[in-house]
């Protein structure tokens, strides 16, 4: 039996005005559903995909944003967020969605899933990844 590879799913981009955050957000889903080991890395303008209260009804799109909050029941876990991405959008922890995950070998005890990294800290999750994607 092979070993499982881990992914990594880069977003940079601001969640609307591309296909790109959309896009990444189904893919992960499905290689979630078929169990792949999966983790997200949000970076420059992609910070913004995660921030609570979009409003999307000014541009005439789809709010796709409360999907994030069903990757825990994916097992999507493995959620960073570059400091200096947030930190020169002005955003810090407490502007993003509180996504959450029940950990089956903690008693279910429910823990989040966003993980505030250093750019050099995602950096070294980058280079244990098998395959990262970039969106």
């Amino acid at each position: 039996m092979s070993e499982t590879k881990k992914f990594l799913y880069v977003n940079r981009k601001a969640p609307y005005g591309t296909i790109y955050a959309l896009e990444s957000l189904e893919v992960v889903l499905i290689g979630a559903a078929f169990e792949q080991d999966v983790a997200l890395a949000f970076i420059d303008d992609g910070v913004y995909q995660l921030t609570q209260g979009q409003d999307t009804t000014g541009i005439g799109v789809k709010n796709f944003s409360p999907t994030y909050k069903a990757l825990g029941d994916f097992d999507v876990n493995k959620i960073y967020i570059e400091k200096e991405s947030l930190e020169a959008r002005g955003l810090t922890l407490d502007d993003l969605m509180p996504l959450k995950y029940e950990d089956e070998d903690d008693d279910w005890a429910e823990k989040d899933s966003i993980h505030v990294v250093s750019s050099e800290e995602l950096s070294e999750i980058m280079d244990q990844s098998d395959v990262v994607l970039s969106f």
